[in-house]
Parts: structure tokens; sequence; C-alpha cells
């Protein structure tokens, strides 16, 4: 592993290694509302960019559930790019630059499944993207050589296309590509833990499907037991909004009502996304950024797609601050891949390091040959009283070894909107460290009723050149220094089984299904292996680790609403739970963090 070397400015959002060309081409056709029959003659509406001269070019297509109307360039003429903390930044307007890619040879196809949009409904949607790839590889404006692009939802569609091996496709970037267990991202991903967001929610207000609600009906007898059961969860009754979905048994957000009913993994999901690695063959460039542990998915899901990919791939871990949008980013880096995978260009990517990742505190870009970096070692940060946070290990028989634990009484957020908390702090650093991969936290802890969530939060604290004494102002570390958060990890408690035998370092694997969920003794003290979601970061000289334990988050806005769509908040307890933590010689609460040793200093 070593450090890129750049003489342009770093940015989060824009790999340094720049490659480009000049536009060739001024005019474009755009076919609007083309009508694509599909093997079964339901209708697909797409819209078609295109060169405006003579000619056949490679085809990029960008397929997903999202309205293809608010994709090309007609909204983004009207709509500059908007950082993600402006008021009109909109997730969905994902599928890429148009007129960047066709002013350099390339037509941009944009289009949706049936049941979205001005598509026709019917039937199963399943063969739709390969029908697609393969009609535009046959049209007089395409040479046959077809790949995908977009991001998120668009990125999820070349994942599943590219598993159908349809023949014409040539390569795939994609980006935000959602989670790798089950069909389209699955439960795993999307929910690490087993605790459930309202993400999918908060993004429905943009959904392009046909949603025609009737008078909700009877549910076949499983389903009607599930639903049941969810109607009587007082997790659930305590958000109205969340209940009024249930209420609608599927007339409303259906996906999201299935999530509600069967909160849980599959072991066929898990099996079956496992036999299908193999069938992605064509090269792959995916990745996301370290925005992407708010919502999970993507950023689980292109770490565990670039592992299990056996085609030529590559990874790219940008920045904390999500994409612009309409998306543009980096498309000089997927100009570079298209033009050597469809183009027979020699663009060299294929000859640089197959991992590119954004380093915060450092704010640079390194490189790497695999991912986690080769040579990473998980070293341990014991969880010790006072709040402190150490790598002294407990020693037996020994005053160390024998310590009282810690705890916090959490409300209810239909009573309180005060997060409790615990806190531990470790001393000021004595050399950079880099922090880069998946982390976990081991924790023993007990609970006095069946049930809670756990929530761990990850931060850099720093610079702080104070230090701690028994004088006034030096018991306790400066409570203005600057925070950063850096990620989380979710575990419900009741998912706390353990699967060793799929366990990696900073990667534990729950099970996470409704066979293997086991509901706490109330006063027990239980082992919890929380899965840490992966990122980078330079904790610089002088600077602190923290960790906080808390069970609860809670919406920006009123009536369930968030200020920001893909920084959702999660269904915890209705209950008031006391949560007591132990860390002696007998349970070793500990955070175990992946360090890169010869970035240190």
């Amino acid at each position: 592993m070593n450090s890129s070397d750049h003489s342009l400015p770093a940015a989060g959002d824009r790999p340094p290694a720049i490659y480009t060309r000049a536009p060739e081409h001024d005019g474009m056709i755009q076919d609007l509302d083309v009508m694509v029959a599909m093997r079964d003659d339901v209708n697909l509406c797409v819209d078609v960019y295109r060169p405006d001269v003579q000619g056949k070019f490679p085809a990029l297509v960008a397929f997903a559930i999202y309205n293809k109307d608010m994709q090309g360039p007609v909204l983004a003429e009207a709509l500059p790019p908007q950082p993600a903390y402006a008021p009109l930044w909109t997730g969905p307007l994902e599928a890429g630059d148009t007129e960047f890619l066709v002013s350099r040879g390339y037509v941009h196809v944009i289009g949706g499944p049936r049941g979205v949009g001005k598509s026709e409904g019917g039937g199963s949607r399943e063969w739709d993207c390969y029908d697609l790839i393969e009609w535009a590889a046959a049209q007089p404006w395409c040479d046959g050589n077809v790949g995908m692009i977009g991001i998120s939802g668009f990125g999820a569609e070349q994942l599943a296309a590219a598993k159908q091996q349809p023949p014409h496709l040539k390569a795939i970037f994609p980006f935000d590509s959602r989670g790798a267990y089950g069909f389209m991202g699955g439960f795993r991903d999307e929910q690490p833990g087993g605790v459930l967001h309202l993400f999918r929610y908060m993004v429905g207000v943009y959904s392009a499907f046909h949603q025609t609600r009737g008078q909700p009906g009877a549910l076949p007898e499983e389903r009607d037991a599930k639903w049941r059961a969810a109607m009587e969860n007082p997790d659930y009754k305590m958000y109205p909004h969340i209940f009024n979905v249930l209420a609608q048994k599927g007339e409303h957000m259906p996906a999201y009502f299935e999530l509600l009913i069967d909160p849980y993994d599959r072991v066929e999901w898990v099996e079956q996304s496992e036999a299908d690695f193999a069938k992605i063959q064509v090269p792959t460039y995916t990745g996301s950024g370290w925005y992407g542990y708010t919502y999970k998915t993507h950023l689980n899901g292109c770490q565990t797609w670039f592992k299990k990919i056996q085609a030529p791939k590559k990874l790219m871990l940008t920045g904390p601050a999500h994409l612009e949008r309409p998306f543009h980013s980096f498309h000089g880096e997927i100009l570079k891949w298209n033009d050597h995978w469809l183009k027979g260009l020699d663009t060299g990517i294929m000859d640089e390091a197959p991992v590119r990742y954004w380093v915060m505190g450092e704010n640079a870009w390194r490189d790497a040959e695999d991912w986690p970096v080769p040579g990473t070692e998980w070293i341990n940060f014991h969880l010790n009283s006072w709040g402190r946070l150490s790598t002294e290990p407990f020693e037996p028989k020994s005053a160390n070894g024998r310590q009282p634990p810690d705890s916090f009484v959490q409300m209810p957020i239909s009573q309180t909107t005060e997060i409790q908390k615990l806190r531990y702090v470790s001393e000021p650093l004595a050399e950079d460290m880099l922090v880069a991969g998946p982390s976990s936290l081991t924790l023993y802890a007990a609970i006095d009723c069946d049930d809670t969530n756990w929530i761990v939060i990850l931060k850099d604290i720093g610079p702080d050149e104070s230090v701690m004494t028994a004088r006034e102002g030096e018991r306790r570390p400066a409570s203005n220094l600057p925070e950063r958060e850096l990620t989380r990890g979710w575990l419900k408690a009741s998912h706390r089984a353990l699967d060793e035998a799929r366990s990696e370092p900073g990667r534990p694997w729950h099970p996470l299904t409704r066979e293997a969920q086991k509901p706490v003794t109330p006063g027990a003290v239980e082992e919890y292996q929380i899965d840490i979601l992966a990122t980078a970061n330079m904790f610089k000289k002088g600077h602190r680790i923290c960790l906080e334990i808390t069970c609860l988050d809670l919406p920006s806005g009123v009536g369930g609403a968030t200020n920001v769509e893909y920084i959702p908040y999660h269904i915890c307890s209705s209950k008031t739970v006391l949560h007591t933590v132990y860390h002696d010689f007998e349970h070793p609460s500990h955070l175990a963090l992946p360090v890169v040793p010869s970035a240190a200093g």
C-alpha cells in the first residue's frame, strides 16, 4: 500500500488520476418516450440521447425504478449541481451527465422497468434490463458494445443485469450499488444488526411505481399472521406514520410494508446470493462513499461485491459528503473505464492499483492492492472506568481486572428527545494513526428487558493539547474540542447469535433470521459483537479516539420527517430501558480498530 502523489488539490468526490478527452460532438439527438417491446410484448418507455452525426457508438444504459423524466439534460440545464447540504439536493437524479457522455461519443439510454413511470405494466420484470441491453445493441446507432451507468438504484440494476449475462454487456460501473445479499440488496446489508431504519420510507416520495391504491383486502394466511403480529408491536405503534403503512396492508409503500411484517434475513437469500457471485463475469467498477454508513446498503454492498466478484474489478471509496445531484461526479473515471472496455482505448486504468480510497483527517487519496488494506492489524481498545479507552488489557488477579460496570437509562422517543449514552475516550495519540476498514465492538452488557437496539458511534476528537489532572478545569477533556463523527454500528440485542464460520476481522456475521433470534433474559450479561461500518480516517497526533454507546436516534423534524432523506433514523424501543455495560477481566469489552501500520508515523 502506498499513498498517491498528485499535484492537483484533493477532493473526496473526485479521484485524483485525471483522465479526459475533449468533446467530439456538439449536437445531440433526443429520442424521447421510445417504446421498447420486451420478450412478452410489454413495452418499456425509454429516452435515447445520441450524437447528431452519422455513425455507430457504444451505448451506456441507465436503468432504475426512478422516473426517467427527472434524469436527462432538460432538468440538468434547469438545476445546476446541488451539493449534499443544498435544499434542492435530490437523491434519485442519478443516471449520469448526458451532455458529457454524448459529446464524447456515447449513446445514453435512460429508462425503467415495467410498472414504472410511462412503461407499461403487467407480467414479470425479471428480464427487462437484459432485453433493453440487447435491444440497444441491435439499433442502427449502436456499434454493439453496451455498458451501464448510474448510481444507487441505477447501480443495483447493473449488478442484477450482469448476473443474467446479456451477450452485448461489456462493462458496468455500479457505484453506490446497494447490498450484495438478497434481491436488489436484501435485508442484511440494508438493515445491519437487524435494526430497522426509515430510509426506504423517506425516499418513497420519489417512487415512480404504479400504485393505484384500493381498499385493503385479505392477506394469505401466513402473511396475515405476520401482519397481525406486526400490528401489535408496541415499537411500531409508537410511530404513527409507520403504523399507517401497516394498517393499509401493503396498499401504501408495499416494499416497506413487507419489511415491517417480516423484518428478518433468510438462509436461502444468503445461499442464493453466494452462488450468484460467480455469474458476474463482466468488468465491474464499484464503490461508495463514507457518507454511505448512514443508510448502509451502498457502503456494505460495494465491499462485498468487490471481494466476491472474480471478473476484472476496481473499488473506489470516496469522501464523507454525498455526491452532488444531478449526478456528474468522477465522470472522467467513468470515461476512462468505458473507453478501455467499450472503445478499446489504452487508458491505463487496469495498470493502476485496484483500490482507491479517501482518507478523512488526512484529506488525501490512497491506493491499495486489496480491501481491507493488506497488512491491516485490528488493535483492541478496551473500555475502561471513568469513560476511558485504552489498549492496556485487563489483568487477572489485578485491581484493573475488577471494575464496576457503567450504565444509562433511556426513555422512549414518545417521552423525550434526550439521547442518553456512554462515552469512552482515548488519551491524545502520540503519533498519527491510519484506521482503514471495518471495525467491531465486543460488548458485554445487561438490560432489564428482553430487547434493545445497540447503536455505537466512532468519532475523531481534537486536536487536544490539554492534560488531565486533579486541578480545576483539568479533570476531564475539554468540552469544546472539535468532533467529527466517522461511522456507526448497530445490533438488535435479540439478533446477537453469531455465525463464526462467516465472521471475519471487523465483520461479525449475525444470521438475522427469525429462527436465530434470541430474546434477552432481563439482567443477564450477554456478549454482543457489533459490526461497525467501514471508514478510513487519519487520527492525527494529539487527537483522541472516541466511542459512544446509545440505543436511540431521532428524526430531525416533526411527524416523523427528517431534513435529509439519506440520513434515516431507526425504529427504537417503546420502553424505558436500563443498559449496563461491563468492562473487566471476565468481561473485556473492547473496540477493534483496523490500523494500517505502514501508514503511521
